[in-house]
């Protein structure tokens, strides 16, 4: 008797036998691995794809904390060298490359940050963001352009990031700025990787094998942006973009982020909306400013001196006095 579509498939991916002929190679990276569990995910009902994928993407997590003391130690350095004016370069081809200046980006607007002191730099340049750019991730050469055209050097950070750890243009940038002094990190998601040994400090969040074989967008790009989150996010805390968890550098430049200035201002201050929106406007939507002028009862330009007397951190210049 034939057995209903889904069964098959279910037999197709548990068969013992099937599946010893199936076992991965061990030279093979995790990334590029086959899972048996997925062989015939192309014959099984929508919802239990999805479920699939979901418990698939369950795991991440727990991959990216099995890092957390290479990542916490990835992101002191990187503070030190902001604090002291540096810079910070995430570096990618691929999916790895959008990632990087998807999370440089997000810092200006939320961090109040200038474009120059977080960057993403991807394989192929900004045309490599829309569509894929044949032969880019590996040009090791454009790799190492990259780095002397940034004018990368001793102060500044360089992450490269790449899923299999092996992509020349991400490993030969890495390389670069190494050797002109710059403090360079490589996220990866294998195990041993060129990108690893490239590195001052390696980040290997081991994801296994995709539920569709090799395509390290999901769980593997799930995982790098993740780890790039906290790396650019607690970076900005510990140099003071922050007070608590208040985004008090956020640049009022649309009606979402306006509205959002003015309750930062009137939870920070205890004060009425409609007060907090008069000291934002008086203070040309700089929030630290803003609350300044109502918590000294300064004017705009005397709460910016005390500001800047203050090292432009707000906890110190509220617990001051002009």
């Amino acid at each position: 008797m034939t057995r209903p579509a889904t069964d098959a498939v279910r037999h197709h991916a548990t068969d013992p036998g099937r599946r010893a002929t199936e076992q991965t190679d061990p030279g093979r990276r995790a990334t590029e691995q086959t899972d048996p569990r997925y062989r015939a995910i192309d014959r099984l009902p929508t919802e239990e794809i999805a479920g699939l994928m979901n418990a698939a993407d369950a795991t991440v997590p727990a991959a990216v904390a099995s890092q957390l003391p290479q990542i916490s130690a990835a992101i002191d350095e990187i503070t030190t060298r902001l604090r002291q004016g540096g810079r910070l370069l995430y570096i990618g081809a691929g999916t790895s490359g959008r990632l990087a200046v998807l999370d440089a980006s997000e810092c200006p607007p939320t961090f109040g940050t200038s474009p120059e002191t977080v960057q993403g730099v991807i394989a192929g340049g900004p045309e490599a963001l829309i569509r894929s750019v044949e032969g880019a991730e590996d040009d090791a050469e454009a790799g190492r352009t990259a780095i002397a055209t940034h004018a990368v050097g001793p102060g500044d950070a360089v992450v490269g990031i790449s899923a299999a750890g092996r992509a020349p243009y991400v490993v030969a940038a890495v390389t670069a700025a190494r050797s002109r002094g710059a403090y360079t990190v490589g996220l990866s998601c294998n195990e041993s990787t060129p990108l690893s040994a490239a590195a001052d400090q390696p980040i290997e969040v081991i994801t296994g094998p995709e539920i569709v074989t090799g395509s390290t967008r999901l769980k593997a790009g799930t995982a790098q942006k993740l780890v790039l989150n906290m790396i650019s996010t607690i970076t900005m805390i510990k140099c003071g973009r922050t007070f608590g968890n208040y985004m008090i550098e956020v640049s009022a430049t649309n009606n979402k982020l306006a509205d959002r200035a003015t309750r930062i201002v009137a939870d920070i201050t205890g004060t009425d909306p409609q007060t907090a929106k008069e000291a934002l406007e008086a203070a040309d939507n700089e929030v630290k400013t803003a609350i300044l002028m109502i918590e000294h009862t300064l004017p705009p330009q005397a709460a910016r001196h005390h500001l800047a007397a203050s090292g432009h951190n707000l906890t110190t210049a509220l617990t001051t006095r002009t």
